[in-house]
This record gives C-alpha cells, sequence and structure tokens, in this order.
C-alpha cells in the first residue's frame, strides 16, 4: 500500500519513520510547499517522490492513502484538495478548526466515494481495549468521576499561539483529554463548565473544563500549553481506580484498589503508536470502507461540536471563520 504524506513538519516525520518500519507499506511521496524541502525530507526519510506543491500530491494516482499533517487551520483546505483528486485521507487531528468544516468534508467525501478519517492516534492503540476491558470487568467498584491532564512548554510555537493557524491549547491537547472522557464515560454529556487564559493574540493557552454525565458521573479535564503536566487520565471508582499513563500515547495502565491489591497492565512493543491509524485505516480501505469503526465520523463531529461550544463560551474565533 502506497502512502502520501502532506506536509513536511514535525509529525510528518514522525509518520514516516514508522510506515518506514511497517510491511507491505510504504511512504511512496511527500508533498511541501516548496521543491526543496519536499526534496529534503525525501532525501531524509529514503522517499521515492517528492513534490514542491500539494497539489501535485494529491494528482499522484499510485497513492492509496494521503496523510495529512498540517496545520489545523489549513486541513479543511488540504483534505477538499485530495477529496477534489479522489484520494483517500487520513487527517492529523484537529480534525479541523469547527464542526461545520468537518461535516463539509464528510459529505464532499461521501459524493466522491473517498475514504476519510481523524487520525487521533488514541482511539486506534491496543490500549484503548484494555481500558474498556477494565471498566467493564466492574474491578474499582461503581465509577464515579475522572481526571485527564496533558501539557507540555509549547508557546514557542506559531501554530499554537496564532489564531490563523487556529492555535490554543484546546484543538492540540484539549483534544486528547475531550476524547480520553468520552472513551471512558461516553457521550451522554448534560453541562459543561470552563475557564481558560489567553495569551496577547487571543487564544487559550491553558484551560480547564468540568464535563458532567447524565449518570452523575464528572471528568474533570486540564491542558496547557505553557508547562508540562503530568499526563495521566485517573478513573475513580467506589472499590479504586485506574491510573492511565500518558494519554497522548499510553505507557501502560495500572489498578489500584483500596484493598492494597494493584495489577499492571504494560503497553505492547510499538513502532510509534501511529501504525495503529495507517493500519485500521488501509483495512477499511481494502474493505472498501469510507470511514473507520473506531473514529466514525459521527465521533469526529460529536468532538469537534464540544470544542466549538468550549471556544464560543470563550469568546474564541479565529479570522478565517
Amino acid at each position: 500500500m502506497n502512502i502520501g504524506i502532506l506536509g513536511a513538519g514535525i509529525i510528518a516525520g514522525v509518520m514516516a519513520e514508522t510506515v518506514a518500519k511497517m510491511e507491505d507499506t510504504q511512504v511512496l511521496a511527500i508533498g511541501s510547499r516548496s521543491a526543496e524541502k519536499a526534496r529534503d525530507f525525501a532525501e531524509k526519510y529514503d522517499i521515492p517522490t517528492y513534490y514542491g506543491s500539494y497539489e501535485e500530491l494529491a494528482a499522484d494516482n499510485r497513492l492509496d492513502l494521503i496523510y495529512i499533517a498540517t496545520p489545523h487551520s489549513h486541513h479543511y483546505e488540504h483534505c477538499m484538495l485530495c477529496i477534489d483528486k479522489g484520494r483517500n485521507i487520513l487527517c492529523e487531528k484537529a480534525f479541523t478548526a469547527n464542526k461545520k468544516q468537518a461535516e463539509e468534508l464528510f459529505k464532499a467525501a461521501a459524493e466522491k466515494n473517498v475514504f476519510i478519517c481523524e487520525a487521533i492516534w488514541t482511539r486506534f492503540i491496543p490500549m484503548r481495549k484494555t481500558l474498556e476491558d477494565i471498566l467493564k470487568s466492574g474491578v474499582i467498584g461503581e465509577v464515579m468521576s475522572l481526571t485527564a491532564n496533558l501539557g507540555y512548554p509549547l508557546s514557542h510555537m506559531d501554530r499554537l499561539i496564532k489564531p490563523e493557524l487556529a492555535g490554543g491549547a484546546l484543538l492540540d491537547l484539549g483534544v486528547y483529554t475531550l476524547n480520553f472522557a468520552v472513551m471512558a464515560f461516553g457521550e451522554d454529556i448534560v453541562d459543561i463548565r470552563s475557564n481558560c487564559t489567553k495569551n496577547e493574540y487571543g487564544v487559550d493557552m491553558h484551560n480547564s473544563i468540568i464535563l458532567t454525565y447524565a449518570d452523575g458521573k464528572s471528568a474533570v479535564l486540564h491542558s496547557n500549553c505553557y508547562c508540562p503536566l503530568d499526563r495521566k487520565g485517573i478513573i475513580y471508582g467506589t472499590k479504586g481506580r485506574i491510573e492511565f499513563h500518558n494519554i497522548n500515547n499510553c505507557e501502560g495502565i495500572d489498578v489500584i484498589l483500596h484493598d492494597g491489591t494493584q495489577q499492571h497492565y504494560p503497553t505492547p512493543p510499538q513502532i510509534s503508536g501511529y501504525e495503529y491509524e495507517v493500519i485500521a485505516s488501509l483495512k477499511a480501505i481494502s474493505e472498501g470502507k469510507k470511514e473507520c469503526s473506531k473514529m466514525t465520523h459521527r465521533e469526529t463531529l460529536f468532538i469537534m461540536e464540544l470544542m466549538d461550544r468550549l471556544r464560543s463560551d470563550w469568546g474564541i474565533v479565529y479570522p478565517f471563520e
């Protein structure tokens, strides 16, 4: 299976290194806004074809899937470009800048009969299933609440701090905390309370979110672009707790009960973690499907709607909206 990468930044490099170690799959082409940058990327990651424009990449009929690794602000434009050329798409999170853009992309993809999926890798990793199994077992008793934290010192990066690039902690980091809460507790949210601190450009650099569920459970979420947080997701029950180490890329799960019993679930060996979203996407494509069961279009739209509501509460509007 031949993969093209649209965008030649850091995340694109991780994907290129990952695919190079996968079986029966290769990165056949890289597309960048400049031929020089595309050539350098191709040489670094041993990619046979490079293009100095995204249009040329999208026109390559040899590609089974294009991975889009540009800033959030450009996902809509670049997905539309690929859809127009009939290319299947795996688009990096956050899928788009807002729900309206996502709806338009899914509609266009359906009309062109192409596969499209959000590359939120935490939805695809094996430890997601492990977490679901632990919760279903009832080992921690009646589940009451969870916390999820994710933070890195990213305030030096333009794509995180500029509104024209759909910057802010929410779309880059908060999307993981929201997905963790939804994977653990579902979508029956009846109330959302939140606040954020904005930078001089008017985007959120750290935020706090409280989700309340119809059955009384609550999720307390933090994301931060100024400093590292513990990256943990902790689910609390009447008999103990589940500690999910690193909600961004699970490094293991511990179940700790009030009676002193503990059990550790290690993360299986992996290349980078990105391989699972690629495998799932290529499998769906080979089966003739237009979306992936691990991250359906409906689920992407639900998360986008949550983030739209939060930004509305905070008064954050991107200049292109």
